[in-house]
Protein backbone atom coordinates (compact mmCIF):
# COMPACT_ATOMS: atom_id res chain seq x y z
CA UNK A 1 0.00 0.00 0.00
CA UNK A 2 1.88 3.04 -1.30
CA UNK A 3 0.01 5.56 0.89
CA UNK A 4 -0.27 3.44 4.04
CA UNK A 5 1.02 6.09 6.44
CA UNK A 6 -0.72 9.06 4.83
CA UNK A 7 -3.77 10.53 6.57
CA UNK A 8 -6.93 9.04 5.11
CA UNK A 9 -9.46 10.90 7.24
CA UNK A 10 -9.63 14.04 9.33
CA UNK A 11 -12.38 15.36 11.57
CA UNK A 12 -12.05 19.06 10.98
CA UNK A 13 -8.27 19.46 10.85
CA UNK A 14 -7.60 16.63 13.35
CA UNK A 15 -6.26 13.33 11.91
CA UNK A 16 -8.47 10.27 12.54
CA UNK A 17 -7.03 7.40 10.50
CA UNK A 18 -4.19 6.64 8.12
CA UNK A 19 -4.83 4.64 4.98
CA UNK A 20 -3.36 1.57 6.69
CA UNK A 21 -5.79 1.99 9.56
CA UNK A 22 -8.69 2.54 7.15
CA UNK A 23 -7.84 -0.64 5.25
CA UNK A 24 -7.58 -2.60 8.50
CA UNK A 25 -10.91 -1.20 9.74
CA UNK A 26 -12.64 -2.03 6.42
CA UNK A 27 -11.29 -5.59 6.51
CA UNK A 28 -12.44 -6.03 10.12
CA UNK A 29 -15.86 -4.58 9.28
CA UNK A 30 -16.19 -7.06 6.41
CA UNK A 31 -15.39 -10.01 8.66
CA UNK A 32 -17.60 -8.75 11.48
CA UNK A 33 -20.75 -8.23 9.40
CA UNK A 34 -20.21 -11.51 7.57
CA UNK A 35 -19.99 -13.49 10.83
CA UNK A 36 -22.30 -11.53 13.13
CA UNK A 37 -24.88 -10.31 10.62
CA UNK A 38 -24.68 -13.11 8.03
CA UNK A 39 -23.96 -10.66 5.20
CA UNK A 40 -23.20 -12.37 1.91
CA UNK A 41 -21.90 -11.01 -1.42
CA UNK A 42 -24.66 -9.14 -3.19
CA UNK A 43 -26.60 -8.28 -0.01
CA UNK A 44 -27.56 -4.64 0.37
CA UNK A 45 -26.03 -2.65 3.22
CA UNK A 46 -27.71 0.72 3.68
CA UNK A 47 -25.76 3.56 5.29
CA UNK A 48 -27.91 6.17 6.99
CA UNK A 49 -25.75 8.78 8.67
CA UNK A 50 -24.49 12.31 8.39
CA UNK A 51 -20.97 12.86 7.06
CA UNK A 52 -18.64 11.22 9.58
CA UNK A 53 -15.37 9.26 9.39
CA UNK A 54 -17.29 6.07 10.25
CA UNK A 55 -19.10 6.46 6.92
CA UNK A 56 -15.96 5.72 4.93
CA UNK A 57 -15.25 2.63 7.06
CA UNK A 58 -18.77 1.30 6.44
CA UNK A 59 -18.57 2.06 2.72
CA UNK A 60 -15.28 0.30 2.04
CA UNK A 61 -16.00 -2.42 4.58
CA UNK A 62 -19.22 -3.23 2.73
CA UNK A 63 -17.39 -3.51 -0.58
CA UNK A 64 -14.65 -5.56 1.09
CA UNK A 65 -17.39 -8.03 2.04
CA UNK A 66 -18.78 -8.05 -1.51
CA UNK A 67 -22.00 -6.27 -0.51
CA UNK A 68 -23.89 -3.56 -2.37
CA UNK A 69 -23.93 -0.15 -0.64
CA UNK A 70 -27.10 1.91 -0.44
CA UNK A 71 -26.18 5.37 0.88
CA UNK A 72 -29.33 7.12 2.15
CA UNK A 73 -29.52 10.84 2.74
CA UNK A 74 -29.51 11.43 6.50
CA UNK A 75 -31.78 14.47 6.08
CA UNK A 76 -34.72 12.41 4.86
CA UNK A 77 -37.85 11.95 6.91
CA UNK A 78 -38.00 8.47 8.52
CA UNK A 79 -40.91 7.55 6.23
CA UNK A 80 -38.83 8.47 3.18
CA UNK A 81 -35.85 6.49 4.46
CA UNK A 82 -38.12 3.55 5.25
CA UNK A 83 -39.31 3.42 1.64
CA UNK A 84 -35.72 3.16 0.34
CA UNK A 85 -34.76 0.53 2.92
CA UNK A 86 -37.76 -1.58 1.99
CA UNK A 87 -37.33 -1.08 -1.75
CA UNK A 88 -33.72 -2.27 -1.72
CA UNK A 89 -34.49 -5.04 0.80
CA UNK A 90 -31.60 -3.94 3.00
CA UNK A 91 -30.10 -6.79 5.00
CA UNK A 92 -28.18 -4.41 7.27
CA UNK A 93 -28.64 -0.73 8.08
CA UNK A 94 -25.53 1.03 9.37
CA UNK A 95 -26.77 4.18 11.06
CA UNK A 96 -25.63 6.99 13.27
CA UNK A 97 -26.90 6.64 16.84
CA UNK A 98 -29.83 9.03 16.36
CA UNK A 99 -30.98 7.25 13.23
CA UNK A 100 -30.52 3.81 14.78
CA UNK A 101 -32.98 4.81 17.52
CA UNK A 102 -35.42 6.22 14.97
CA UNK A 103 -35.25 3.09 12.86
CA UNK A 104 -35.90 0.80 15.79
CA UNK A 105 -38.68 2.92 17.30
CA UNK A 106 -40.52 3.52 14.04
CA UNK A 107 -39.96 0.04 12.66
CA UNK A 108 -38.67 1.56 9.46
CA UNK A 109 -36.46 -1.37 8.56
CA UNK A 110 -37.72 -4.11 6.26
CA UNK A 111 -38.44 -7.50 7.80
CA UNK A 112 -35.26 -9.31 8.72
CA UNK A 113 -32.99 -6.27 8.45
CA UNK A 114 -30.49 -5.65 11.24
CA UNK A 115 -29.39 -2.28 12.59
CA UNK A 116 -25.76 -1.47 13.40
CA UNK A 117 -25.27 1.79 15.29
CA UNK A 118 -22.06 3.62 14.48
CA UNK A 119 -19.88 3.98 17.55
CA UNK A 120 -21.97 1.60 19.65
CA UNK A 121 -20.78 -1.50 21.47
CA UNK A 122 -21.47 -3.83 18.54
CA UNK A 123 -19.70 -1.43 16.18
CA UNK A 124 -16.60 -1.50 18.37
CA UNK A 125 -16.72 -5.30 18.61
CA UNK A 126 -16.97 -5.60 14.85
CA UNK A 127 -13.97 -3.31 14.30
CA UNK A 128 -11.98 -5.52 16.65
CA UNK A 129 -12.71 -8.56 14.48
CA UNK A 130 -9.90 -10.28 12.67
CA UNK A 131 -9.58 -8.93 9.08
CA UNK A 132 -11.40 -10.69 6.29
CA UNK A 133 -9.93 -11.45 2.91
CA UNK A 134 -11.07 -9.17 0.11
CA UNK A 135 -14.16 -10.58 -1.60
CA UNK A 136 -13.61 -10.98 -5.34
CA UNK A 137 -16.26 -9.28 -7.47
CA UNK A 138 -16.63 -8.82 -11.23
CA UNK A 139 -16.57 -5.37 -12.82
CA UNK A 140 -20.19 -5.75 -13.87
CA UNK A 141 -21.43 -6.65 -10.39
CA UNK A 142 -23.65 -4.19 -8.59
CA UNK A 143 -21.71 -1.85 -6.27
CA UNK A 144 -23.94 1.12 -5.37
CA UNK A 145 -27.69 1.67 -5.43
CA UNK A 146 -28.05 5.40 -6.03
CA UNK A 147 -31.56 6.53 -5.15
CA UNK A 148 -32.89 9.53 -7.05
CA UNK A 149 -34.12 12.51 -5.06
CA UNK A 150 -37.75 11.66 -5.78
CA UNK A 151 -38.94 15.25 -6.37
CA UNK A 152 -41.59 14.04 -8.84
CA UNK A 153 -42.55 10.70 -7.26
CA UNK A 154 -41.07 7.73 -5.48
CA UNK A 155 -37.25 7.59 -5.66
CA UNK A 156 -35.77 4.94 -7.92
CA UNK A 157 -32.56 3.01 -7.31
CA UNK A 158 -30.07 3.50 -10.16
CA UNK A 159 -27.94 0.36 -10.33
CA UNK A 160 -24.27 1.32 -10.52
CA UNK A 161 -21.69 -1.40 -11.08
CA UNK A 162 -18.03 -1.43 -10.13
CA UNK A 163 -17.32 -0.71 -13.81
CA UNK A 164 -19.57 2.36 -13.72
CA UNK A 165 -17.72 3.72 -10.68
CA UNK A 166 -14.34 2.92 -12.22
CA UNK A 167 -15.28 4.77 -15.42
CA UNK A 168 -16.46 7.77 -13.37
CA UNK A 169 -13.13 7.76 -11.52
CA UNK A 170 -11.10 7.70 -14.74
CA UNK A 171 -13.18 10.59 -16.08
CA UNK A 172 -12.42 12.59 -12.96
CA UNK A 173 -8.69 12.29 -13.60
CA UNK A 174 -8.93 12.89 -17.34
CA UNK A 175 -11.43 15.75 -17.39
CA UNK A 176 -12.12 17.25 -13.96
CA UNK A 177 -8.92 17.61 -11.95
CA UNK A 178 -5.57 16.13 -10.98
CA UNK A 179 -5.22 14.97 -7.37
CA UNK A 180 -1.98 15.01 -5.39
CA UNK A 181 -1.53 12.81 -2.28
CA UNK A 182 -1.07 16.00 -0.25
CA UNK A 183 -4.53 17.24 -1.30
CA UNK A 184 -7.78 16.96 0.64
CA UNK A 185 -11.47 16.75 -0.22
CA UNK A 186 -13.87 18.38 2.24
CA UNK A 187 -17.14 16.44 2.41
CA UNK A 188 -19.60 19.25 3.15
CA UNK A 189 -22.28 18.00 0.76
CA UNK A 190 -24.21 14.79 1.56
CA UNK A 191 -21.99 11.74 1.31
CA UNK A 192 -24.96 9.83 -0.08
CA UNK A 193 -24.62 11.65 -3.38
CA UNK A 194 -21.98 13.65 -5.29
CA UNK A 195 -19.45 14.22 -2.52
CA UNK A 196 -19.57 10.54 -1.61
CA UNK A 197 -19.08 9.44 -5.20
CA UNK A 198 -16.03 11.69 -5.46
CA UNK A 199 -14.45 9.95 -2.49
CA UNK A 200 -13.30 7.23 -4.89
CA UNK A 201 -10.79 9.19 -7.02
CA UNK A 202 -9.42 10.75 -3.84
CA UNK A 203 -8.90 7.31 -2.29
CA UNK A 204 -7.18 6.18 -5.50
CA UNK A 205 -4.83 9.18 -5.24
CA UNK A 206 -4.20 8.74 -1.51
CA UNK A 207 -5.59 12.18 -0.63
CA UNK A 208 -7.19 13.05 2.72
CA UNK A 209 -10.93 13.03 3.39
CA UNK A 210 -12.04 15.85 5.64
CA UNK A 211 -15.32 15.55 7.52
CA UNK A 212 -16.48 18.93 8.86
CA UNK A 213 -17.27 18.98 12.56
CA UNK A 214 -20.63 20.53 11.66
CA UNK A 215 -21.36 17.38 9.60
CA UNK A 216 -22.58 19.64 6.80
CA UNK A 217 -21.98 22.88 4.93
CA UNK A 218 -21.03 25.95 6.95
CA UNK A 219 -19.27 28.68 4.90
CA UNK A 220 -17.32 29.97 7.91
CA UNK A 221 -16.10 26.44 8.64
CA UNK A 222 -14.99 25.97 5.00
CA UNK A 223 -13.05 29.23 5.18
CA UNK A 224 -11.39 28.13 8.42
CA UNK A 225 -10.40 24.74 6.96
CA UNK A 226 -8.86 26.47 3.95
CA UNK A 227 -6.53 28.33 6.30
CA UNK A 228 -4.84 25.13 7.51
CA UNK A 229 -5.37 22.55 4.74
CA UNK A 230 -3.64 22.36 1.37
CA UNK A 231 -5.07 21.51 -2.03
CA UNK A 232 -8.69 21.53 -0.88
CA UNK A 233 -11.42 20.28 -3.21
CA UNK A 234 -15.09 20.83 -2.45
CA UNK A 235 -18.03 19.34 -4.30
CA UNK A 236 -20.89 21.82 -4.00
CA UNK A 237 -24.40 22.36 -5.24
CA UNK A 238 -24.92 25.81 -6.81
CA UNK A 239 -26.75 27.01 -3.70
CA UNK A 240 -23.65 26.18 -1.64
CA UNK A 241 -21.41 28.06 -4.08
CA UNK A 242 -23.68 31.08 -3.76
CA UNK A 243 -23.60 30.98 0.05
CA UNK A 244 -19.82 30.60 0.14
CA UNK A 245 -19.40 33.45 -2.35
CA UNK A 246 -21.63 35.74 -0.30
CA UNK A 247 -19.83 34.84 2.93
CA UNK A 248 -16.42 35.53 1.39
CA UNK A 249 -17.64 38.91 0.16
CA UNK A 250 -19.30 39.88 3.45
CA UNK A 251 -16.44 38.73 5.68
CA UNK A 252 -13.60 39.82 3.39
CA UNK A 253 -12.33 36.26 3.73
CA UNK A 254 -9.65 34.49 1.71
CA UNK A 255 -9.32 30.80 0.86
CA UNK A 256 -5.55 30.17 0.58
CA UNK A 257 -5.83 26.38 0.76
CA UNK A 258 -8.64 26.05 -1.80
CA UNK A 259 -7.72 24.29 -5.03
CA UNK A 260 -10.99 23.36 -6.72
CA UNK A 261 -14.74 23.70 -6.36
CA UNK A 262 -16.57 21.16 -8.49
CA UNK A 263 -20.17 22.25 -8.80
CA UNK A 264 -23.22 20.57 -10.23
CA UNK A 265 -26.57 19.07 -9.35
CA UNK A 266 -28.67 22.00 -10.49
CA UNK A 267 -28.62 25.19 -12.57
CA UNK A 268 -25.76 27.58 -11.84
CA UNK A 269 -26.96 30.93 -13.13
CA UNK A 270 -24.40 32.98 -15.04
CA UNK A 271 -24.79 36.11 -12.90
CA UNK A 272 -24.10 34.13 -9.72
CA UNK A 273 -21.19 32.25 -11.29
CA UNK A 274 -19.53 35.47 -12.43
CA UNK A 275 -19.78 36.89 -8.91
CA UNK A 276 -18.26 33.71 -7.47
CA UNK A 277 -15.39 33.85 -9.97
CA UNK A 278 -14.68 37.46 -8.99
CA UNK A 279 -14.74 36.71 -5.26
CA UNK A 280 -13.11 33.26 -5.10
CA UNK A 281 -11.01 33.11 -8.27
CA UNK A 282 -10.61 30.58 -11.05
CA UNK A 283 -11.16 27.55 -8.84
CA UNK A 284 -14.26 26.23 -10.60
CA UNK A 285 -15.10 23.12 -12.61
CA UNK A 286 -18.68 22.32 -13.56
CA UNK A 287 -19.91 18.78 -14.10
CA UNK A 288 -23.26 17.63 -15.42
CA UNK A 289 -24.34 14.13 -14.53
CA UNK A 290 -27.17 12.17 -13.00
CA UNK A 291 -27.38 9.28 -10.60
CA UNK A 292 -28.02 7.26 -13.74
CA UNK A 293 -24.64 8.36 -15.17
CA UNK A 294 -22.84 9.37 -11.99
CA UNK A 295 -21.12 12.75 -12.19
CA UNK A 296 -20.21 11.98 -15.78
CA UNK A 297 -22.00 13.42 -18.80
CA UNK A 298 -20.32 16.75 -19.57
CA UNK A 299 -17.69 18.98 -17.97
CA UNK A 300 -16.82 22.68 -18.11
CA UNK A 301 -13.15 22.79 -17.19
CA UNK A 302 -11.23 25.29 -15.10
CA UNK A 303 -9.49 26.54 -18.26
CA UNK A 304 -12.83 27.26 -19.93
CA UNK A 305 -14.01 29.17 -16.86
CA UNK A 306 -10.91 31.36 -16.90
CA UNK A 307 -10.86 31.99 -20.67
CA UNK A 308 -12.52 35.40 -20.39
CA UNK A 309 -11.06 36.60 -23.69
CA UNK A 310 -13.00 34.09 -25.74
CA UNK A 311 -15.77 35.79 -27.76
CA UNK A 312 -18.31 33.19 -26.56
CA UNK A 313 -17.13 33.05 -22.98
CA UNK A 314 -20.47 34.02 -21.44
CA UNK A 315 -22.34 31.50 -23.59
CA UNK A 316 -19.88 28.85 -22.44
CA UNK A 317 -20.46 29.77 -18.79
CA UNK A 318 -24.19 29.27 -19.43
CA UNK A 319 -23.49 25.79 -20.80
CA UNK A 320 -22.59 22.59 -18.96
CA UNK A 321 -19.50 22.09 -21.10
CA UNK A 322 -18.48 19.33 -23.45
CA UNK A 323 -18.87 15.53 -23.14
CA UNK A 324 -16.43 13.68 -20.93
CA UNK A 325 -13.93 11.48 -22.73
CA UNK A 326 -15.54 8.22 -23.80
CA UNK A 327 -19.06 9.62 -23.38
CA UNK A 328 -21.40 10.13 -26.33
CA UNK A 329 -24.07 12.81 -26.05
CA UNK A 330 -26.75 13.19 -28.71
CA UNK A 331 -29.76 15.52 -28.74
CA UNK A 332 -32.85 13.71 -29.97
CA UNK A 333 -36.41 14.55 -30.91
CA UNK A 334 -39.46 12.71 -29.64
CA UNK A 335 -39.16 10.22 -32.52
CA UNK A 336 -35.65 9.30 -31.38
CA UNK A 337 -33.91 10.88 -34.35
CA UNK A 338 -30.75 12.94 -33.75
CA UNK A 339 -31.33 16.66 -34.11
CA UNK A 340 -29.17 19.16 -35.93
CA UNK A 341 -26.74 21.51 -34.18
CA UNK A 342 -28.61 24.17 -32.22
CA UNK A 343 -31.93 22.34 -32.13
CA UNK A 344 -33.50 21.66 -28.75
CA UNK A 345 -34.40 18.12 -27.76
CA UNK A 346 -33.83 15.52 -25.06
CA UNK A 347 -30.27 14.83 -23.96
CA UNK A 348 -29.32 11.18 -24.49
CA UNK A 349 -26.10 9.61 -23.24
CA UNK A 350 -24.09 6.46 -23.91
CA UNK A 351 -20.87 5.30 -22.21
CA UNK A 352 -19.33 3.13 -19.51
CA UNK A 353 -20.62 5.19 -16.54
CA UNK A 354 -24.30 4.71 -17.55
CA UNK A 355 -26.31 2.54 -15.14
CA UNK A 356 -27.61 -0.93 -15.92
CA UNK A 357 -31.17 0.12 -15.02
CA UNK A 358 -33.38 0.80 -12.02
CA UNK A 359 -33.53 -1.69 -9.16
CA UNK A 360 -36.55 -3.98 -9.59
CA UNK A 361 -38.30 -1.47 -11.86
CA UNK A 362 -38.33 -2.84 -15.41
CA UNK A 363 -40.89 -0.31 -16.66
CA UNK A 364 -38.82 2.69 -15.55
CA UNK A 365 -35.66 1.02 -16.87
CA UNK A 366 -37.22 0.48 -20.30
CA UNK A 367 -38.37 4.11 -20.44
CA UNK A 368 -34.94 5.48 -19.51
CA UNK A 369 -32.70 3.07 -21.44
CA UNK A 370 -33.46 2.61 -25.12
CA UNK A 371 -31.12 0.87 -27.55
CA UNK A 372 -28.18 1.41 -25.21
CA UNK A 373 -28.86 5.14 -24.69
CA UNK A 374 -29.89 6.83 -21.46
CA UNK A 375 -32.71 9.30 -21.99
CA UNK A 376 -32.03 11.87 -19.28
CA UNK A 377 -35.31 13.77 -19.26
CA UNK A 378 -33.31 16.99 -19.70
CA UNK A 379 -33.83 19.30 -22.65
CA UNK A 380 -30.77 20.86 -24.25
CA UNK A 381 -29.01 21.95 -27.40
CA UNK A 382 -25.48 21.34 -28.69
CA UNK A 383 -23.57 24.13 -30.42
CA UNK A 384 -21.10 23.75 -33.28
CA UNK A 385 -18.17 23.45 -30.83
CA UNK A 386 -19.74 20.60 -28.87
CA UNK A 387 -20.91 22.64 -25.86
CA UNK A 388 -24.17 21.44 -24.33
CA UNK A 389 -26.56 24.02 -22.94
CA UNK A 390 -29.40 22.69 -20.82
CA UNK A 391 -32.76 24.35 -21.13
CA UNK A 392 -34.85 22.56 -18.54
CA UNK A 393 -36.28 19.27 -17.50
CA UNK A 394 -38.74 18.18 -20.18
CA UNK A 395 -41.57 18.27 -17.63
CA UNK A 396 -40.82 21.96 -16.88
CA UNK A 397 -41.14 23.20 -20.48
CA UNK A 398 -43.83 25.89 -20.82
CA UNK A 399 -45.87 25.98 -24.03
CA UNK A 400 -47.76 29.24 -24.41
CA UNK A 401 -49.66 30.05 -27.57
CA UNK A 402 -47.81 27.25 -29.34
CA UNK A 403 -44.38 28.68 -28.47
CA UNK A 404 -41.84 26.92 -26.25
CA UNK A 405 -40.57 28.83 -23.23
CA UNK A 406 -37.68 27.47 -21.17
CA UNK A 407 -37.95 28.57 -17.52
CA UNK A 408 -34.20 28.72 -16.99
CA UNK A 409 -33.85 31.38 -19.69
CA UNK A 410 -36.36 33.61 -17.88
CA UNK A 411 -34.81 32.87 -14.48
CA UNK A 412 -31.36 33.88 -15.76
CA UNK A 413 -32.75 37.29 -16.76
CA UNK A 414 -34.68 37.85 -13.53
CA UNK A 415 -31.57 37.13 -11.48
CA UNK A 416 -29.67 39.95 -13.16
CA UNK A 417 -32.12 42.45 -11.62
CA UNK A 418 -30.59 43.99 -8.47
CA UNK A 419 -33.75 43.45 -6.38
CA UNK A 420 -34.07 39.71 -7.04
CA UNK A 421 -32.19 37.20 -4.87
CA UNK A 422 -33.80 34.02 -6.20
CA UNK A 423 -36.30 33.14 -8.92
CA UNK A 424 -38.19 30.10 -10.15
CA UNK A 425 -40.37 30.14 -13.24
CA UNK A 426 -43.11 27.71 -14.23
CA UNK A 427 -46.27 27.54 -16.31
CA UNK A 428 -49.82 27.91 -15.08
CA UNK A 429 -52.88 26.77 -17.08
CA UNK A 430 -54.48 29.44 -19.26
CA UNK A 431 -57.80 29.00 -21.12
CA UNK A 432 -56.64 30.79 -24.28
CA UNK A 433 -52.87 30.33 -24.43
CA UNK A 434 -52.54 26.88 -22.91
CA UNK A 435 -50.06 28.09 -20.30
CA UNK A 436 -48.88 31.41 -18.98
CA UNK A 437 -45.55 32.27 -17.35
CA UNK A 438 -45.48 32.68 -13.56
CA UNK A 439 -42.38 33.79 -11.67
CA UNK A 440 -41.85 33.09 -7.98
CA UNK A 441 -39.30 35.60 -6.72
CA UNK A 442 -37.37 36.16 -3.49
CA UNK A 443 -36.45 39.81 -2.93
CA UNK A 444 -33.09 40.96 -1.66
CA UNK A 445 -33.06 42.48 1.82
CA UNK A 446 -34.58 45.95 1.77
CA UNK A 447 -35.92 45.69 -1.78
CA UNK A 448 -39.50 46.56 -2.69
CA UNK A 449 -41.44 44.65 -5.32
CA UNK A 450 -41.96 46.61 -8.56
CA UNK A 451 -43.71 44.64 -11.30
CA UNK A 452 -43.25 47.42 -13.86
CA UNK A 453 -39.51 47.50 -13.28
CA UNK A 454 -39.27 43.73 -13.61
CA UNK A 455 -41.33 43.84 -16.81
CA UNK A 456 -39.06 46.47 -18.32
CA UNK A 457 -35.99 44.50 -17.28
CA UNK A 458 -37.31 41.32 -18.90
CA UNK A 459 -38.48 43.06 -22.08
CA UNK A 460 -34.99 44.47 -22.50
CA UNK A 461 -33.59 40.95 -22.82
CA UNK A 462 -36.44 38.59 -23.74
CA UNK A 463 -39.15 38.28 -26.34
CA UNK A 464 -42.46 39.67 -25.02
CA UNK A 465 -44.17 36.27 -24.96
CA UNK A 466 -41.52 34.95 -22.54
CA UNK A 467 -42.03 37.74 -19.99
CA UNK A 468 -43.70 36.60 -16.73
CA UNK A 469 -47.38 37.49 -16.75
CA UNK A 470 -47.71 36.92 -13.01
CA UNK A 471 -45.36 37.32 -10.05
CA UNK A 472 -45.51 35.71 -6.66
CA UNK A 473 -43.24 37.09 -3.92
CA UNK A 474 -42.13 34.40 -1.47
CA UNK A 475 -39.82 34.48 1.54
CA UNK A 476 -37.84 31.52 0.17
CA UNK A 477 -38.02 28.92 -2.55
CA UNK A 478 -38.77 25.33 -1.51
CA UNK A 479 -35.67 23.17 -1.92
CA UNK A 480 -34.91 19.51 -1.41
CA UNK A 481 -32.03 18.17 0.68
CA UNK A 482 -29.55 18.76 -2.18
CA UNK A 483 -30.45 22.42 -2.70
CA UNK A 484 -32.60 21.91 -5.81
CA UNK A 485 -35.76 23.98 -6.13
CA UNK A 486 -38.78 21.68 -5.85
CA UNK A 487 -41.14 23.02 -8.47
CA UNK A 488 -43.82 20.49 -7.59
CA UNK A 489 -44.34 22.45 -4.34
CA UNK A 490 -44.66 25.67 -6.32
CA UNK A 491 -47.19 24.00 -8.61
CA UNK A 492 -49.19 22.98 -5.57
CA UNK A 493 -49.18 26.63 -4.44
CA UNK A 494 -50.45 27.68 -7.85
CA UNK A 495 -53.18 25.07 -7.77
CA UNK A 496 -54.23 26.23 -4.30
CA UNK A 497 -54.11 29.93 -5.27
CA UNK A 498 -54.62 30.30 -9.04
CA UNK A 499 -53.14 33.30 -10.81
CA UNK A 500 -55.14 36.52 -10.93
CA UNK A 501 -54.57 40.13 -12.04
CA UNK A 502 -53.51 40.89 -8.45
CA UNK A 503 -50.34 38.93 -9.06
CA UNK A 504 -49.04 41.86 -11.12
CA UNK A 505 -48.42 43.63 -7.84
CA UNK A 506 -46.49 40.74 -6.36
CA UNK A 507 -49.18 38.59 -4.81
CA UNK A 508 -47.65 36.95 -1.74
CA UNK A 509 -48.00 33.27 -0.89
Amino acid sequence: MSHAQRPAMLLGDAPVMTYRQLADAAAAFAHGVSVRCAIRPGDRIAILAANTPEYLVALYGSWWAGAVVVPVNAKLHPREAAYILADCAAALVVASADWADALQVQAACPAGAQVLAMGGAQWQEILESRPAGLCSRDAGDLAWLFYTSGTTGRPKGAMLSHRNLMAMTFNYFSDVDAIDPDDAIVHAAPFSHGSGLYNIPHVVAGAAHVFPRSKGFDPAEIVALCQTLHGVTLFAAPTMVKRLSEHVAAAGASLPGLKTIVYGGGPMYVSELKRALERIGDKFVQIYGQGESPMTITVLSRNLHRDTGHPRHEQRLASVGVPHHGIEVVIRGEDGAALATGEIGEVTVRGDPVMAGYWKNPAASAAALRDGWLWTGDLGAMDDEGFLTLKDRSKDLIISGGSNIYPREVEEVLLTHPDIAEAAVLGAPHPDWGETVVAFVVLRAGALFDAAALDAHCLGQLARFKRPKHYRVVAELPKNHYGKVVKTVLRDLLNAQPTSPADRSGGRV
